[in-house]
């Protein structure tokens, strides 16, 4: 399938206009990077769940992967999606994220992705994007970067079901200052573009829409992560949406 003109144009000019506003974004992002507290991941191991002929869960990526914003990584993405696997199918679930703080596609390439894939895999959640749009990647880069990981996924894993994450809508981050805010949410936009084509040769894959716009308490202390009450209202949609397109039904049973 083709991509229609007005995408491919959308996705060059996300590019141009963040590099064009390069001496505003850059002391825009340093300061933003030295006002707003750093939160730690939380404390390893980052796996837990289990029981009888469970399914194997692995959520991999970015911080959101590992579940930075809360004390506990069973209170962070991949407990939560978990639960929700449970609830929906009726097994347990042994998950496992991997990743992480700050990581884009490329660095979980190069630093994780065989270590994830080493065990048994039914179900891979993917967060990845928003250091990408930050570090203002390409998105042929992006897409590639994809492509490379969900092609591994199939390749060592070829009956699991893969669920990527829609990109942040960083036009609902009110940390951020304009045009920083805009510009990372069009550059953002653009990559998620990129991703969904990537994913579209995988049957296996699919991506989320974007989240409906954000409750009140979503955000963790930094108003960047989720937090305690953001993490199960995300893991819910991505289960949701799964069900909703047949593709929770691929699952390995």
């Amino acid at each position: 399938m083709t991509a229609s003109p007005r995408p491919l144009r959308g996705r060059r000019l996300s590019r141009a206009v963040a590099l064009a506003l390069a001496p505003m974004l850059v002391p825009q992002t340093v300061k933003l990077r030295a006002t707003v507290p750093k939160l730690p991941e939380p404390p390893q191991p980052w796996e837990g769940g289990g029981g009888t002929d469970p399914l194997h869960l692995l959520v991999l990526g970015d911080s959101m992967a590992v579940g930075v914003g809360v004390d506990d990584a069973a209170d962070g993405l991949a407990g939560h999606v978990a639960e929700e696997l449970t609830e929906r199918l009726g097994r347990p679930v042994r998950w496992r994220a991997r990743g992480r703080n700050g990581a884009t596609a490329r660095d979980v390439i190069r630093d994780h992705l065989d270590d994830a894939l080493a065990d048994p895999t039914d179900v891979v959640v993917i967060s990845l994007g928003a250091n990408d749009a930050m570090q203002v990647r390409s998105h042929r880069a992006f897409r590639r970067d994809i492509r490379h990981i969900v092609h591994d996924i199939a390749a060592r894993h070829p009956e699991a079901v893969v669920l990527m994450s829609a990109l942040p809508a960083f036009h609902h981050y009110g940390l951020l200052p304009e045009p920083l805010r805009s510009t990372l949410a069009l550059h953002a936009q653009a990559l998620e573009v990129a991703a969904r084509r990537a994913l579209e040769r995988f049957p296996r894959a699919h991506m989320t829409p974007p989240l409906p716009p954000y409750p009140d308490d979503f955000f963790a202390t930094d108003d960047f992560h989720p937090g305690p009450a953001g993490y199960p209202v995300w893991a819910r949609f991505i289960v949701d949406d799964a069900v909703r397109h047949g593709i929770a039904a691929r699952i390995p049973a």
